[in-house]
């Protein structure tokens, strides 16, 4: 189970990268704070564990995200 996590929390940081870029990602992370998240940040989700495909759906609903990339 722990490297299922791990296989999709790769993917979900390659499709942050792809959207936002490498460096603006991890600010998007570390800044945002998404309603759909409960008022959290992205990585504060990730970190109380929620899912990596719940948090990706949040991030999809809050900025305009490709929908090659959902």
């Amino acid at each position: 189970m722990r490297k299922l996590f791990q296989v999709r929390l790769t993917v979900f940081w390659q499709r942050m990268n792809e959207q936002f870029g490498e460096g603006y990602a991890d600010s998007v992370a570390k800044d945002y704070v998404l309603a759909e998240l409960g008022g959290r940040t992205i990585e504060q989700a990730l970190a109380e564990g929620e899912s990596v495909k719940t948090v990706w759906a949040a991030v999809c609903a809050a900025f305009d995200v490709p929908q090659r990339l959902h």
